[in-house]
Parts: C-alpha cells; structure tokens; sequence
C-alpha cells in the first residue's frame, strides 16, 4: 500500500494536506489519508478533496490492497497535485462512537457466553453484530439485554482507550485478541492493538475514540435470530 494511514495514529484527524500518487478514471490515490476506507464492517467515509481550486464530493473504498478515493462526476486531479482532504465529521465520529462500544459488546458476550461474532456493520445510525450464541429468544433477548447494561457500566467509567503495535507472534498470544469466528487478523509483520484497559483487547485497524465516556448511553434497537448459531443484535449511540 502506498498509502499512510493517519487514522490509524490519530483517528481525530478531520483536515489533512497530502500528495497525489495515482489517478485511475475517478479513484484517486494519497501518499497519505485520513479517510478510513470501509475495510472490518465499519462504513467508509465520505467528504471532500480540494484540488486546484476546486472541491469534490468522495468517497473512501480499498481496491487491489490500496486505498482510493472515489470521486463524484469529473474532475481535473492529476498526480503530484497538492490536495486537501475534509471529512464528513459527525458522520466520522458516530462511527467511531459505535465502534469502541461494539468492542466492549463483543468483550462482555466473550466473557459472559464465550460468543463470537459472525458478522457485522457499523453505519453513522447504527451497529449491528451477529453472535453465536445459544439458547432459544427469550434466552438471548436477555443475554443481550444484560450484556448492554454491563457495556453502559463500563463506558460510564470513563476508561481511556489505549491504541499501540505489537508484533503478530506476540499479539497472537493474547488471549481472545480476536473475537471474530471466521477471520483471524491480518497477515502483517506488526498488528495494531486497541485496548481498553481492564475490559478487551483487540487487533483493530480502525478508528476509535479516546475515552469510552465519549460513547454516551447505547441502546438496542432490535434483536434477531438469524439461525441456529447467529444471533443479530441492532443497536445505537
């Protein structure tokens, strides 16, 4: 990847100045960015680049292991050009709001019922994660329902959310530094840790806020039996 993630060392970062690498019809590639390009379920962002003297609506994506940036109708970008990137603030930090409190979710159900997580999204309105975890409806209605009142314990503590590299043989020691049922982390020399100290520790590519008070009250939305083994859980910020 020719591209340096900002998000991944600051994930507040809403303005950036970077230099053009590759124009490919309307995706454009950074030598660096701080939009995060929708890869681990949580949606792209979106915003502007400002270029030449003018201002285009994009959006983030990941094609051929790069991160591009893909732009509204025409534009007159070319490689080398200077460009500014603003993002989609609130949109941006909803996510970021969601992802943290998603990880304290899997952590509690990890613990609790030593469920994984089959599947999942993370929108600006709202996350979803789907769960494998037994027992019929009425069962885990109140294994969920339990499960966010632990989460609003643990983010009305007020933790700050700890992000730093290890490297893969040494994360992988960790217990439970994957709560995903079908996917392992990365194939990368050096992982990135998020941790949220006395509650999970995660590999995590993604962005995050810095204090799980940050989060706010989360709330179901909807609960969902999706088969035997994967229960769906909607919830918001």
């Amino acid at each position: 990847m020719r591209t340096r993630l900002l998000y991944q060392e600051d994930s507040y970062i809403r303005e950036f100045e970077a230099s053009v690498v590759d124009v490919i019809d309307n995706k454009v590639i950074l030598d660096k960015t701080a939009f995060h390009d929708g890869e681990g379920g949580v949606e792209a962002d979106t915003g502007y680049l400002e270029a030449t003297g003018a201002r285009y609506r994009v959006r983030a994506g990941r094609e051929g292991g790069e991160v591009v940036h893909i732009v509204e109708g025409g534009h007159n970008i070319k490689v080398n050009d200077i460009v500014r990137g603003v993002l989609d603030w609130e949109p941006r930090y909803r996510k970021m709001r969601l992802h943290t409190a998603a990880h304290i979710l899997s952590a509690v159900l990890y613990k609790r019922h030593n469920a994984l997580i089959t599947g999942g999204e993370i929108t600006p309105e709202y996350a979803r994660d789907d769960f494998s975890i037994e027992g019929d409806m009425s069962q885990v209605r109140r294994a969920f329902e339990e499960a966010i009142a632990e989460v609003n314990e643990i983010v009305a503590r007020g933790i700050e959310v700890k992000v730093y590299w290890l490297p893969r043989e040494e994360a992988l020691k960790i217990p439970g530094i994957t709560k995903l049922a079908e996917r392992t982390p990365p194939n990368l020399p050096v992982l990135r840790i998020v941790e949220i100290p006395g509650v999970d520790v995660q590999a995590d590519g993604g962005p995050h806020v810095k204090n799980t008070q940050e989060i706010g009250q989360v709330k179901i939305v909807k609960i969902e039996n999706r088969g035997r083994n994967k229960k769906r859980i909607y919830y918001t910020v």
